[in-house]
């Protein structure tokens, strides 16, 4: 018998609560921990489910993206390596022009606030993109 909703006809936030289900362990409340913080940051965001299974958040292009791993939830974002952190929250993918990233590893604690200007500071800059 086949499944009532095949992910075909679930929209890209259905199908982020359900990889927040599946995952059933910390790295679902994380992951569930920073959608709500971007959803906060900015109530504008878009869902999306791309590259076969990764949630990304979008305002105007790539915020980030929230990927899980077995030991890390990993938040990439697009344009990361144009943004001012002052709070040192980018821990990962550090060497590269474009991209930057924030793994969180179990029991590790975000700074909400700077998490959320972080968010804010990525959807200003798409904005400038948009306007050139």
């Amino acid at each position: 018998m086949a499944e009532s909703t095949t992910n075909e006809q679930k929209s890209p936030s259905q199908l982020i609560d359900a990889r927040i289900g599946e995952l059933g362990d910390w790295r679902g409340r994380t992951l569930a921990h920073v959608r709500a913080l971007i959803r906060q940051a900015d109530p504008d965001v878009v869902e999306e489910w791309k590259w076969r299974g990764v949630p990304v958040w979008s305002h105007d292009g790539i915020i980030c993206t929230g990927e899980t791993y077995k030991s890390v939830v990993k938040l990439t974002f697009a344009r990361g390596a144009s943004l001012e952190d002052p709070s040192g929250l980018f821990n990962s993918s550090l060497e590269g022009n474009v991209r930057r990233a924030i793994d969180l590893h179990e029991g590790d604690e975000l700074d909400e606030g700077a998490f959320k200007a972080l968010i804010g500071a990525a959807v200003a800059l798409n904005g400038t993109k948009r306007k050139r």
